[in-house]
């Protein structure tokens, strides 16, 4: 099975339940979710015209939507060949369930990594069952897809994006949809505006939920 991937590399996990986890992203390729506020744009789409070279993709030096096969052969050789240290393996986008990660992630588990999956929580999630699933929900986005409650129920933590009051409601109306209690959820300040921290952090302690500032961001790095 080949993977449509857009980018590779090795950078600390900057958000969830693994903040500061040394890590190895892999961002595949395609999302039709359709997130006003994304800011992997450039994963939306699947064109033939932007297929390239594994030589090529890695070689990039800014955003693109280029994207190469790699098996997951292909995938662990690659890390190898790199001499990466990390021993935890996100696998995000784009939308990474629209695929079966199931192969990608045995590979992986196999040697001995830990893996986890970052999903919108809008496509049916096919991996290991020792794989961490995000779910980030996207609730009434533009690309019209409902929150799938196998989705919610295979959660080991929900992060969820706010900006307004409204997407706190959102948010809760869906835990009480889905009879979700003790999965933690964290709350993360869309684009790290001051209104929407001060709104994160109150709705935390209110809550009994986690904070999530995406730190990489913070601290300049991928």
């Amino acid at each position: 099975m080949n993977y449509k991937i857009n980018e590779l590399f090795e950078t600390i996990q900057g958000e969830g339940s693994f903040t500061g986890q040394p890590s190895i992203f892999i961002r595949l390729q395609g999302c039709p979710v359709g997130c006003s506020w994304c800011d992997t744009k450039h994963t939306w789409d699947i064109e033939l015209d932007d297929q390239v070279s594994p030589d090529i993709m890695l070689a990039k030096k800014a955003e693109t939507s280029q994207w190469a096969n790699f098996s997951a052969e292909d995938i662990l050789a690659l890390v190898k060949e790199k001499h990466f240290k990390a021993k935890h393996i996100v696998i995000t986008g784009g939308e990474p369930c629209m695929v079966d990660l199931t192969p990608l992630c045995e590979t992986f588990e196999d040697l001995g990594y830990s893996t986890q999956i970052e999903t919108s929580g809008t496509f049916e999630i096919i991996t290991t069952e020792k794989c961490w699933v995000t779910v980030s929900p996207k609730i009434k986005m533009r690309g019209g897809y409902d929150i799938l409650a196998s989705a919610m129920s295979r959660a080991n933590e929900i992060k969820h994006p706010v900006a307004t009051e409204q997407n706190v409601d959102d948010l809760k109306e869906l835990l009480a949809m889905h009879q979700v209690e003790n999965t933690p959820v964290y709350l993360q300040p869309i684009s790290q505006k001051k209104r929407a921290t001060e709104l994160a952090i109150a709705t935390c302690i209110a809550n009994n939920w986690r904070l999530s500032v995406q730190v990489h961001k913070y601290i300049g790095i991928e």
